[in-house]
């Protein structure tokens, strides 16, 4: 509320300021609409005084820095996502403020929005979660994230793409475009090279030239070249012994330099280490800092911040010139302009039902059935009268907890819930705990309304599911990950592949009860699954917010067909992971060394010839597809000419369904070694019962390219070259071969 009436009494003053400025009935520059913004830009930035000009490269609060008051100039109002739109905190602490009109729609997880490969759900995605942001009025939306999943063991997985960059690249840019056009600003996060949770704070990431263009960069370049992203957001670890969120090659080099960003670097809470590096090396805002920014006892301790005093002091005496801090006050008034300056932005909406049946939609296109031997799925609720119902997962609330994506939200649907809501009128529903894993949950005073304490010993859990299930006509097993520490949780890696809590023998002794068993994993991670060839039915899920049991409900019955395909790889064991399997990670005397290079994810299995658990791509539906056979309008490729790849794909099935159609890219004869096959393309189709649609990729030669590091550009090197179709990574339906000349 205090921020709303500041915001009124800013328009006030800007009221006045257009009928008394200079005698005239005119607007100056900076208050002017129809100027470009950079004349709005110098003209405000003109009027500012020095300490001005510092307050607002630095925070004033947990989530905001200052505007000029005197100026009309409101405050910045940040907000974790990206999931969701974090409730109120006090001004000075991380403690709820009370209020109690601030509980949010929470939405999938960025998993599970990677795994509906659907650009239009991505563009759904950010349109909601920006009338949200805007509603609460915060014009800066911490996400979304684009960190590649490059070990199974990172905690804050769930919060990222996948994989596989050019995926995560195409997901990134409708999300950011939906958010924007609020007047919102997605801050895109964390640039770049934060892979791990373990000493992110301090880990030196050591990776060739080609791995960081190639693998970790392209979704941040996306971000800014195709989604015009207006803020991005430095990582915590260093990278050529900088720190990321002032880092010269990262942010000047790259970022405004190679990728001409106009927006604004904000740091990481906390991510700011030092002053000169600070003021020199690309960072325009400074939050969270706590080394001498929250001493304790300190008055104001805002003032502390690196680009506080700190900040005016070098500026006062002239050692730092006054253009610096200008550079990054053009960052900040740019902002303004897009943002809380302009007029024309909407005024959003919150926690609606349009929201929620929003976040519904892309949970149910995310949900992915891994496995469906013999037809287990979908449930038949004419032939099925007891389904039990097993594990914490089916009743523990995941929208609390996993560090700052944790949410308020306005109701959330446990899997059970969603189970009884939908068949309880047509089948007995019971339900066993079969293990206890975390019955508390609670973060920064959102604590779970359902009291998950279970005294039982794990013999007498395991027991009375096992007594039910040879009862029941389909087991459900409801288990995975949570978002407690060790697990999918910012802070902290998991300590291992496998499933906590002796979920794998719970699992075990349920196949050996009942036939009918269906294993749905929540998480944000891949597992181990040591009973793989025990269970008919495994569905991978994910953390889908506030109707995620309604979701996971629908695909188990066959309202929603299931379409969502795996954005990472499911490895047997760590080892098949090439920085486990090359002792990459986590690193030693806080180095972390990338020696997988370029072969991350499938790029490794498909070197190492190692077959995956479940391959990146994977994904089964309750209807069949059938492919033709792959066929290009031309046989040659010219370096500035473009060339197409068509495929038929027919539903042989009796159900509607959706099949996400995956191109490849091999390079049969680099000078440099390359992945056998690249992901550059994929469409989302959806066909009716006997219905056969073309799919059409079209590319040119970045699709062929290479990073070469000596020359430092990107190679398309003369030729030959196959288009392969898949299904998944390892689901070849066809290839064709052309040649670059």
């Amino acid at each position: 509320m205090l921020n709303q009436v500041k915001m009124l009494l800013c328009f006030l003053f800007i009221g006045s300021f257009t009928m008394n400025a200079v005698g005239q009935n005119a607007l100056p520059v900076y208050l002017d609409e129809s100027k470009p913004i950079e004349e709005r830009v110098e003209d405000a930035l003109s009027r500012m005084t020095l300490e001005e000009k510092v307050a607002m490269c630095h925070a004033q609060s947990k989530f905001s820095s200052a505007g000029v008051p005197r100026l009309g100039i409101p405050e910045n109002w940040a907000t974790d996502g990206p999931h969701g739109i974090r409730p109120e905190v006090l001004w000075d602490e991380w403690e709820q403020a009370g209020w109690t009109n601030d509980s949010c729609i929470a939405f999938p997880a960025l998993t599970a929005l990677a795994a509906t490969w659907n650009k239009d759900m991505s563009a759904l995605y950010g349109k909601v979660i920006g009338e949200e942001a805007r509603y609460r009025n915060k014009n800066i939306l911490l996400g979304p994230g684009v960190n590649i999943y490059r070990t199974p063991l990172n905690g804050r997985n769930f919060e990222y793409m996948g994989e596989d960059p050019f995926l995560a690249s195409k997901m990134v840019v409708p999300y950011i475009q939906g958010v924007q056009a609020n007047g919102v600003a997605a801050c895109v996060k964390h640039f770049a090279l934060n892979n791990q949770e373990v000493d992110r704070h301090t880990v030196n990431v050591n990776v060739d030239d080609r791995a960081l263009y190639e693998i970790y960069l392209p979704a941040f370049k996306a971000a800014v070249q195709e989604g015009n992203a207006w803020a991005i957001m430095g990582a915590y670890n260093r990278y050529k012994g900088e720190w990321a969120c002032h880092n010269q090659y990262l942010l000047n080099d790259i970022l405004r330099g190679e990728w001409k960003f106009d927006g604004v670097v904000v740091s990481d809470w906390g991510g700011v280490n030092n002053t000169m590096q600070s003021i020199y090396n690309g960072l325009d805002m400074e939050f969270g800092s706590w080394t001498n920014g929250l001493s304790e006892g300190a008055s104001n301790a805002y003032d502390n911040y690196y680009l506080a005093k700190p900040f005016l002091k070098l500026l006062q005496s002239g050692e730092v010139k006054e253009e610096e801090v200008n550079k990054k006050v053009r960052n900040i008034l740019r902002l303004a302009f897009r943002t809380t300056m302009n007029t024309k932005r909407p005024w959003g909406s919150f926690g609606t039902a349009e929201h929620a049946a929003a976040g519904r939609k892309i949970a149910e296109e995310g949900i992915v059935l891994l496995k469906n031997d013999n037809n287990t799925l979908p449930i038949d609720l004419n032939k099925t009268k007891k389904i039990l119902v097993v594990g914490e997962n089916a009743i523990k609330p995941m929208t609390v907890g996993g560090g700052s994506s944790s949410l308020k939200a306005k109701y959330e649907i446990a899997p059970l819930d969603g189970i009884m809501n939908r068949m309880a009128k047509q089948a007995e529903i019971i339900y066993a705990r079969g293990y206890v894993g975390d019955p508390t949950s609670e973060y920064n005073g959102v604590k779970l309304k359902r009291d998950l304490h279970d005294a039982r010993s794990e013999a007498e859990l395991i027991a009375e599911a096992v007594k039910l299930a040879k009862e029941a006509d389909i087991v459900l097993f409801i288990g995975g990950l949570n978002k407690s520490e060790g697990q999918d949780c910012e802070g902290v890696d998991r300590e291992s592949l496998g499933l906590p809590y002796a979920q794998d023998k719970v699992i075990t002794e349920l196949a050996k009860a009942n036939k009918n068993l269906v294993v749905i994993n929540i998480s944000g991670n891949a597992i181990a699954m040591p009973w793989v060839k025990e269970v008919p039915s495994i569905i991978q899920t994910w953390y889908n917010g506030t109707e995620s049991g309604t979701a996971l409900a629908s695909i188990l019955v066959g309202d929603a067909n299931p379409s969502g395909k795996l954005p990472f790889t499911f490895p047997v064991k760590l080892d098949d992971n090439g920085a486990h399997k090359l002792h990459a990670y986590p690193g030693v005397d806080k180095e972390a060394t990338y020696k997988e290079s370029i072969f991350v994810g499938y790029r490794w299995t498909d070197k190492e010839n190692i077959k995956p658990l479940f391959s990146f791509g994977h994904g089964l539906s309750y209807t069949t597809f059938e492919y033709g056979k792959v066929t290009a309008n031309k046989k040659e490729l010219g370096l500035n000419d473009k060339i197409s790849f068509s495929v038929k794909v027919k539903n042989t099935g009796n159900r509607e369904g959706a099949e996400i159609v995956q191109l490849y890219i091999s390079d049969l004869q680099s000078s440099l070694p390359r992945p056998l096959k690249e992901l550059k393309g994929f469409e989302k189709v959806n066909l009716k019962p006997g219905e056969e649609k073309e799919v059409t990729f079209t590319i040119d030669k970045s699709a062929l390219s290479f990073f070469d590091a000596d020359k430092h550009d990107w190679v398309a090197e003369n030729g030959d070259f196959d288009a392969v179709i898949g299904a998944s990574a390892t689901d070849i339906k066809s290839k064709v071969k052309f040649t670059l000349k």
